[in-house]
């Protein structure tokens, strides 16, 4: 499938997704939106394919928030309209998908930015990096998951402080909060957001897509059931078997 918005490379076991509209920060329209979400599609269904890694062009910004232009004159039902498109047309699909997918942060991740990589299961950022919600700024909420994400994330303290003060924090302080995993030069940012995901990718798929619905519930009061519930179908299922074959044999699991 070809794309406008986004540029997609596989390589090995991994893919990248490359929001590419630097002329407006990498700003989030709703082709973008809809060109991240049909590539998660194509990727999911790629069997090849281990690990997602979803970054934006250039080394200023990850996502500049969304593209106010295109809601500007929207009124409460168009709003509340664009706003669950997006949960469900992306920003669900990306935390609940059966792949790890990585935000490797370059830079601006400003309102909807940050909300995409909220979504994600993993972040990593560049030195450059500044994170924030302004939509008060606004006169507005983040309406992609950042009321409900960020406070998961960070505390609900320190999300409070960080929505209503619409203050941007730079990398540093987002690893020390936990928004981010890792902090790194802008130019070694994607080359570590790759040995990660290749990490990642060695391990076994299945297991991973069950810990991926696992934890997403882990604030919930089906935490620990479905923990349970998953564990055992493992038992089932081909993968266990390499592993602990692998195990016992004293050799690396071929997955």
């Amino acid at each position: 499938m070809s794309y406008e918005n986004i540029l997609l490379e596989k390589e090995d076991r991994l893919a990248v997704v490359t929001i590419n509209r630097p002329q407006s920060l990498n700003a989030l329209n709703a082709k973008t939106i809809q060109e991240i979400s049909s590539a998660m599609d194509e990727l999911n269904a790629d069997q090849s394919c281990r690990a997602i890694i979803i970054t934006g062009s250039g080394e200023k910004s990850f996502v500049a928030g969304a593209d106010i232009k295109e809601f500007s004159d929207f009124g409460q039902e168009k709003a509340e309209e664009l706003a669950r498109n997006g949960h469900n047309t992306l920003f669900n699909k990306i935390e609940n998908t059966s792949k790890p997918v990585i935000a490797a942060v370059n830079g601006f991740a400003l309102g909807g930015g940050l909300e995409l990589a909220m979504a994600c299961h993993i972040r990593y950022a560049s030195e450059n990096a500044r994170l924030g919600l302004p939509e008060v700024t606004l006169g507005l909420i983040p309406g992609y998951g950042g009321t409900q994400r960020l406070p998961k994330l960070v505390g609900k303290g320190i999300a409070n402080e960080m929505i209503f003060s619409a203050k941007m924090i730079p990398a540093q302080k987002a690893k020390e909060i936990g928004l981010v995993n890792e902090v790194y030069p802008v130019e070694e940012l994607l080359t570590k957001t790759k040995e990660l995901a290749s990490i990642i990718a060695s391990n076994s798929p299945m297991a991973i897509s069950k810990a991926i619905q696992a934890v997403n519930l882990s604030d919930t009061d089906k935490g620990f059931e479905s923990e349970i519930k998953y564990f055992g179908e493992l038992f089932e299922m081909n993968d266990k078997k390499e592993g602990v074959n692998a195990f016992l044999e004293k050799r690396k699991p071929n997955f």
